[in-house]
């Protein structure tokens, strides 16, 4: 009897210790994700001189989520089902100005020769029925433990501002009619995701157009100024790289 009541103790002790190396691999995932994303955001800034990125956020589900999504799912309450089945425990969610901006973005993230991509849901030319719109991207990320390499999944959300606000608005409203809302809501939901959807449109086209406008006068500029090409060029990735002002007349 005290022998059987050792060996469970060992056992839980050994399950324990296995859910806290599961749920860390989760947190270094995305420490790793972040990390890429963050250096993209920062080469894309340098060379571009613009950030395609508004924010970044990213969350580990909570153990009452995974159990959760477990029972929906009518799957086995174990690690090894939780690591072949849920593949959105580990989220990033990449905040952009605008619709180019996340294929931009994705396309970056999909080159990464360590990160082996899964799968694309694309909600953003196929909406869901209630409007939901983003991109989606589940990929594996390789974690260095002490005792090896792990392959973890992490679900990439790449949204703009517009869509953003709307999922959220939208999750707080199901979430106090506890997913139950009336029809007449829904549509009024479907109703601001297409304008939102209009709204992103809008500024994109805005912005092209600033752009365009910006190059214009730039070559004007470059046309009567006294510095040539290379003087410029250079004065402009010295100002990049330091972060200083150059006096371009000395």
């Amino acid at each position: 009897m005290v022998e059987k009541q050792i060996t469970n103790q060992s056992n839980l002790k050994d399950f324990r210790v296995d859910v806290t190396r599961r749920m860390l691999l989760y947190k270094f995932a995305l420490d790793e994700i972040s990390t890429k994303v963050n250096i993209l955001q920062e080469e894309f800034q340098l060379i571009h001189e613009y950030n395609p990125i508004e924010h970044i956020n990213t969350r580990v589900k909570s153990p009452e989520s995974i159990l959760k999504k477990l029972h929906k799912k009518n799957l086995p309450l174990s690690l090894q089902s939780i690591q072949e089945n849920i593949y959105d425990i580990a989220g990033i969610r990449i905040i952009c100005s605008f619709v180019s901006d996340i294929y931009r973005i994705s396309k970056m993230i999909q080159s990464q020769e360590d990160i082996e991509v899964i799968q694309i849901k694309d909600y953003i030319k196929t909406p869901k029925p209630n409007g939901y719109q983003s991109l989606h991207i589940i990929m594996k990320i390789p974690v260095f433990m002490t005792y090896g390499e792990e392959h973890v999944y992490v679900e990439m959300q790449i949204r703009t501002i517009a869509m953003d606000f709307w999922a959220s608005l939208e999750h707080k409203i199901y979430y106090n009619y506890n997913k139950k809302i009336p029809n007449y809501l829904t549509d009024e939901l479907k109703e601001a995701a297409e304008a939102a959807a209009h709204l992103d449109r809008k500024m994109e086209n805005l912005n092209t157009e600033i752009t365009r406008l910006k190059k214009a006068n730039f070559k004007g500029e470059e046309a009567i100024g006294e510095q040539t090409d290379t003087e410029r060029l250079l004065f402009n990735e010295i100002e990049k790289v330091t972060g200083y002002m150059v006096n371009n007349n000395n």
